[in-house]
């Protein structure tokens, strides 16, 4: 029988609940301090900071580690591990269930695929100088893992799940003693970038006069349109409308899990890498589940609308931001004290390239809304899509330029010309050398893709 009054019993929840709370403090301190409420930086980043001032304070004063005492069951940087690693799977499942728009024009579709090659060739210039540097480095400080810049692009380009995910693979699999730390402060740089560049693109803006100032920003109306369609199952049935969206989205991971199972017993060695690209075969078993889905209600099998796109945007923006305050609440500061200046130097470096590359592809390629595409961009490509979209609103709160939907529908070419990228990564810590040529060839391929339209007419004229 189950003593419920010990602590192995509560850790789990202990963790959970210290994780909500720090996001409730940060939220009000977001709200009651003027300099974080204009600093952009996203509350669960704020959170998740917080935590991490507690934890290295305890850690100075007892020399014990927090999260591994009993109160939070012995195991907690751990269980922040497993919840980052789930927590980006299962918010890209959600955002996969959303609704698809209508046929696109052919200059719509152009743009979406220049967003998608923007986005790759931006982790291709983010590995190669994120992997010189550390090759660099490697030079001077003895053991020092070569390999770690091509965590650069994983933190920045793709936030917090796969930074864990890589440094993990590193740590456990190639030696890098504090892998997974190092991925996640490169991830939570990332943010700090995205927030410090935003504000200091925002204010160059508002003093050119292409922005004004913002008024207190009011909360945008909901319809209930958007909470209950037409042809959708009831809010209050048998089952509540919201249980239904989260078990359409478990139930679609726990096949991403099967398919990983069978991937990963057929191709044992790929099995840490295939258990890597989770959130990518989350999204696959999504698309097929939204099919299936659409074939039975078009086949008179099943007769309601059984997902929503309002209440499948809070699920995925909840993971999102639990994935986030527990990705930098599990940073092992102790471990990275011998680091801190080669993960200063990629922060920044890492910001001025991120910027400086797509500012120039912005005013190149999306003329008609340049402003709107680059801030969209550049807080994706420094933090995650809701980054992207915290900045885009600062300048586009209606959303009237194509922007958002590019940084949505750029998902696929991303993808497609972005795997390899993933398949490469596992190459940096055995070549490291080899793997920055590639990646700065691949670059170079991307960009003559990315700007054809220029560069052929060129050679026409």
């Amino acid at each position: 029988m189950k003593d419920f009054w010990d602590f192995s019993n509560w850790g789990f929840f202990n963790l959970i609940a210290l994780l909500m709370f720090s996001l409730l403090v940060a939220n009000m301190l977001k709200r009651r301090i003027k300099f974080l409420g204009e600093s952009l930086v996203p509350t669960s980043v704020l959170g998740g900071a917080l935590i991490l001032i507690v934890t290295s304070a305890y850690k100075l004063i007892t020399g014990d580690v927090l999260f591994e005492t009993a109160f939070f069951g012995g195991k907690g940087i751990e269980n922040l591990e497993i919840l980052t690693y789930h927590a980006l799977a299962l918010g890209f499942v959600a955002s996969t269930f959303k609704a698809s728009k209508g046929k696109l024009s052919r200059q719509r579709t152009n743009e979406i695929f220049n967003t998608g090659v923007t986005t790759v060739a931006t982790y291709l210039l983010q590995g190669t100088i994120g992997m010189i540097i550390t090759i660099v480095a490697a030079l001077f400080i003895s053991g020092f893992f070569k390999g770690a810049g091509i965590l650069l692009p994983f933190g920045y380009g793709q936030g917090t799940g796969q930074a864990l995910n890589y440094g993990n693979i590193f740590e456990t699999k190639f030696g890098f003693v504090g892998g997974s730390s190092f991925g996640l402060t490169i991830a939570a740089l990332g943010f700090l970038s995205a927030s410090i560049g935003g504000v200091i693109h925002l204010n160059i803006l508002r003093k050119r006069g292409v922005v004004a100032e913002k008024k207190a920003q009011q909360a945008k109306d909901i319809s209930l349109d958007q909470i209950q369609g037409s042809n959708e199952i009831p809010m209050q049935g048998s089952m509540d409308k919201m249980t239904v969206q989260i078990a359409i989205v478990i139930s679609t991971y726990f096949l991403a899990y099967l398919i990983m199972f069978v991937l990963g017993t057929l191709i044992p060695k790929f099995a840490s890498v295939i258990y890597g690209f989770n959130f990518l075969l989350g999204v696959l078993a999504a698309t097929l589940v939204k099919q299936v889905l659409k074939w039975l209600n078009k086949r008179q099998v099943i007769h309601r609308e059984y997902t929503n796109d309002f209440l499948m945007t809070r699920i995925g923006n909840f993971f999102y931001d639990i994935m986030v305050v527990a990705g930098v609440a599990a940073i092992r500061v102790e471990v990275l004290k011998q680091y801190w200046v080669i993960m200063l130097i990629l922060g920044v470096v890492g910001l001025v390239i991120t910027y400086a590359y797509n500012r120039v592809v912005a005013k190149t390629l999306f003329k008609e809304y340049q402003e709107e595409q680059f801030m969209a961009m550049y807080g994706m490509l420094t933090g995650t899509a809701s980054t992207g979209v915290i900045l885009l609103r600062e300048i586009d709160s209606e959303f009237k330029t194509p922007a958002a939907d590019n940084m949505v529908y750029q998902n696929f070419p991303a993808i497609v010309f972005g795997f390899p990228l993933m398949l490469l990564a596992t190459l940096a810590p055995q070549r490291p050398i080899l793997t920055t040529i590639i990646l700065f060839a691949f670059f170079l391929v991307l960009n003559v893709i990315l700007f054809r339209s220029k560069i052929f007419r060129r050679k026409e004229k």
